[in-house]
């Protein structure tokens, strides 16, 4: 399974901005025996602003050229801290920084979601986050929530987790309404369920109900299954990924893979016309690739991939048109 675990700053982060140690490494033990037990894992990691603020010793900014600083040292911290802890499990760890051009901009989309295939590939854990220092308003991303969706979606994740300091969706905000229950199951995020988005509860954080509804919106639409879940238990994973009732769970729509399905057998490419550019209406999806040839924007053939049956896994392959 591939599981995208998105981590918010009120969950890594003491009130004051300082890095909770204790809880990290109680998350980074169980994300370890996750990837242990044969599941690929991304990490979206919040976290940068707010861990910049508390080693800066600084209120929280309200301009955006010392939130970028902020962001800068916080940064360090947080990937020298996740560095530290996944190795202590024998895993590699990989910084990406994106921004909403990463996303916006084809060719780059494409890059993106070629460093994360093969880092994939290679056994390392990705750790991404929006790169704050850079981003300006034109350009960001916004939130994290909406952050995990996007590359829950292109990564074709089979999971999408956000934990943060809330159980899930309740009726009326828990904070104010004591009598609110939980929703368990969300089957369409419709009008009526995106009345009960609320803001962000921490002061630490930018994600609240809201954006955590649009992030449900954009994985479910993918399908891939999302879950809200509270962050205080680093061993809420275990449940969510043995599929128990924790949390909030937003289920994906039936549209991931049956568009068109391709089958291949032996050595036999298939060819597809990737001309018109658009990479977001037909999946193709097979089993036994081998090899795949595309016709690019000349004309010109050219080899996708070529690998060894050893090496053959499941691959999900987006392209705009099928005529061969």
């Amino acid at each position: 399974m591939r599981i995208v675990v998105k981590i918010g700053t009120s969950t890594l982060a003491h009130p004051g901005g300082r890095l909770n140690i204790r809880h990290t490494e109680a998350l980074v033990k169980v994300w370890s025996d996750i990837k242990n037990a044969g599941h690929e894992l991304i990490i979206v990691s919040s976290g940068a602003t707010g861990l910049g603020v508390g080693k800066l010793q600084i209120s929280r900014p309200k301009d955006m050229v010392t939130k970028q600083a902020a962001a800068a040292v916080g940064q360090c911290e947080l990937m020298y801290t996740y560095d530290k802890l996944f190795a202590e499990y024998s895993h590699t760890v990989a910084q990406l920084l994106v921004t909403w051009e990463d996303f916006d901009h084809p060719h780059r989309l494409n890059n993106l979601q070629n460093t994360l295939e093969r880092l994939i590939q290679l056994g390392a854990v990705p750790v991404i986050n929006e790169n704050d220092p850079i981003s300006t308003e034109e350009y960001s991303l916004g939130d994290n929530d909406r952050l995990g969706a996007l590359i829950a979606k292109y990564t074709h994740a089979d999971l999408l987790v956000l934990l943060s300091d809330i159980d899930g969706l309740y009726t009326a905000d828990p904070h104010t309404h004591p009598e609110a229950t939980l929703i368990h199951r969300v089957e369409s995020v419709t009008p009526e369920i995106e009345q009960l988005g609320g803001g962000s509860s921490s002061g630490l954080g930018t994600g609240g109900m809201s954006a955590k509804l649009t992030a449900a919106k954009i994985a479910t639409g993918a399908g891939v299954d999302m879950v809200i879940a509270n962050g205080a238990n680093a061993n809420v994973l275990y449940d969510i990924v043995d599929g128990k009732d924790v949390g909030t769970r937003f289920v994906g729509k039936n549209n991931k893979i049956i568009q068109e399905v391709v089958c291949i057998k032996g050595n036999t490419p298939i060819e597809v016309d990737n001309r018109s550019g658009d990479i977001n209406s037909v999946i193709i999806y097979s089993k036994n690739i081998l090899k795949l040839n595309t016709i690019d924007d000349d004309g010109r053939d050219s080899t996708l991939f070529d690998m060894p049956e050893a090496e053959r896994k499941d691959y999900y392959i987006q392209f705009k048109v099928l005529i061969f």
